[in-house]
C-alpha cells in the first residue's frame, strides 16, 4: 500500500466515527482536522470535498457491518440459522454499535434525507443490500423446503430489519440493552415461525 494510500485510508476511518456521531452538517472541517490530524490542504489533497469524504466514510462503516455480517453467517447452511446468526450479531455488537454513534445506515438516511442527495443514495443502496442479502436467505430457504412455501422474503426483510433498527433507537435511547434483548427473542421466535415443518396428519 502507498503511503497515500495509507493516509487516505486512516483519514476515511478517523472521519466516519465522527460523521456517524455528529452528522454530515455537524461535522465542521476544523473537526476533521483536529480528528486526522492534518490541515485542510492536507484533507483536500486527498478529497475533492466534505461531501466526498462524507461518502468515502459512509461506505467505510457499512463495510465493517457487513463484514461482521458475513463472517457470523458463513459457518451456517440453513437459511434460519443464517438469520439467527445475523441477528446474533447485530445484538452482540449492541456497545460497538453504540460507542461509534448507532448504526451508520440508519443514522445517514436520517440525516441526509432531502439535504444531502448523494449521501442519501448510497444510504438507499447500502438498505437495499441487506433487505436483498436478507430476502435471498429467505428465497434460498424456500427453495431448499427449510421455509415454508408461504414465506414471503420481502416480508421477512422488512420485519428483521425493522426489528433490530427500532430496538437500537430504543436501547440507545434508554441506555439499556433490554430492547435489544427483547427484539432477538421476538426474531428467534419469528424465525422458528417460517420453518417447514412437515404435514404428519
Amino acid at each position: 500500500m502507498s503511503k497515500a494510500q495509507h493516509t487516505r485510508d486512516r483519514i476515511i476511518e478517523q472521519a466516519a466515527k465522527l460523521f456517524n456521531q455528529q452528522g454530515f452538517a455537524g461535522v465542521s472541517m476544523s473537526a476533521l482536522m483536529a480528528a486526522t490530524g492534518l490541515k485542510k490542504g492536507g484533507l483536500y489533497n486527498h478529497f475533492a470535498s466534505k461531501d466526498e469524504l462524507a461518502i468515502a466514510a459512509f461506505n467505510y462503516s457499512v463495510q465493517l457491518a457487513s463484514q461482521r455480517q458475513f463472517a457470523a453467517m458463513r459457518c451456517q447452511r440453513r437459511a434460519d440459522d443464517r438469520l439467527r446468526a445475523m441477528v446474533q450479531t447485530f445484538v452482540d455488537n449492541f456497545d460497538e454499535i453504540s460507542a461509534w454513534g448507532g448504526c451508520p445506515l440508519m443514522n445517514t438516511a436520517i440525516d441526509s434525507d432531502d439535504a444531502h442527495p448523494q449521501l442519501r443514495e448510497h444510504a438507499r443502496l447500502a438498505m437495499n443490500r441487506w433487505r436483498e442479502l436478507i430476502e435471498h436467505i429467505a428465497q434460498k430457504g424456500v427453495e431448499r423446503r427449510e421455509f415454508a412455501s408461504q414465506t414471503d422474503p420481502r416480508m421477512v426483510a422488512t420485519i428483521v430489519i425493522s426489528v433490530l433498527e427500532g430496538a437500537l433507537a430504543l436501547a440507545r435511547l434508554d441506555g439499556d440493552r433490554l430492547p435489544m434483548q427483547q427484539a432477538q427473542t421476538h426474531l428467534d421466535s419469528y424465525i422458528n415461525s417460517l420453518v417447514w415443518a412437515p404435514d404428519t396428519s
